[in-house]
């Protein structure tokens, strides 16, 4: 996809301020600083439409880009580490559920998990409840420049046999500095949204 028009279209903790149109939405989940915004730039190809961070839990509310007027992508705030009181954490996992479970307009999932490592134990979690809510879930493992072109097939099969992967669900290596995955990742999002 050749994006030229993006923008930041709404900003929101519930329900009522997020956008009331019916274009389909994809949003993007993962732990703090595993990469959303930056894969979010790399999508759109911009540097900073969604601000990036090297702390951990900077995105805190849920940011709707308008991309081309015909998606939006939904950046979640990022669970597991971050530098906030335990009940300023537990007001985010209600707010992305109360998005996950409430919004008509959501048609896929991209779950980011970091390559270099195996998925966490909030990785697992949120990959079984998007499962439960039939989700369609594609997986981006970031970051895969920081890896040798010869492990990526090894620590792909890792990801998968740790999350228990269904047979529908996709995963594929993204790297948001060399872009490796973009193509991959827009043809699977104009397909499930039926754009392109």
């Amino acid at each position: 996809m050749n994006v030229n028009n993006v923008f930041l279209e709404a900003v929101g903790v519930k329900l009522e301020q997020f956008p009331k149109d019916s274009m389909p939405e994809v949003a993007f989940a993962g732990k703090s600083n595993v990469g959303k915004s930056s894969l979010i730039n790399a999508m759109v190809n911009r540097k900073a439409i969604a601000r990036t961070s090297q702390n951990p839990g900077k995105t805190r509310t849920i940011n709707f880009y308008n991309v081309e007027d015909i998606l939006y992508f939904v950046d979640l705030p990022g669970y597991g580490y971050a530098r906030a009181p335990k009940s300023e954490m537990k007001k985010w996992g209600d707010m992305i559920e109360g998005y996950l479970k409430k919004r008509k307009t959501l048609k896929a999932i991209v779950l980011l998990i970091d390559i270099r490592h195996e998925p966490s134990e909030n990785d697992r979690l949120m990959y079984e409840w998007l499962k439960y809510y039939g989700y369609k879930i594609i997986i981006a493992a970031t970051k895969s420049d920081k890896l040798k072109r010869s492990q990526i097939k090894k620590h792909i099969t890792a990801i998968s046999k740790e999350l228990n992967l269904a047979g529908d669900d996709i995963i594929l290596p993204f790297s948001s500095e060399t872009k490796e995955g973009r193509e991959q990742l827009w043809d699977l999002l104009e397909e499930v949204c039926s754009i392109g």
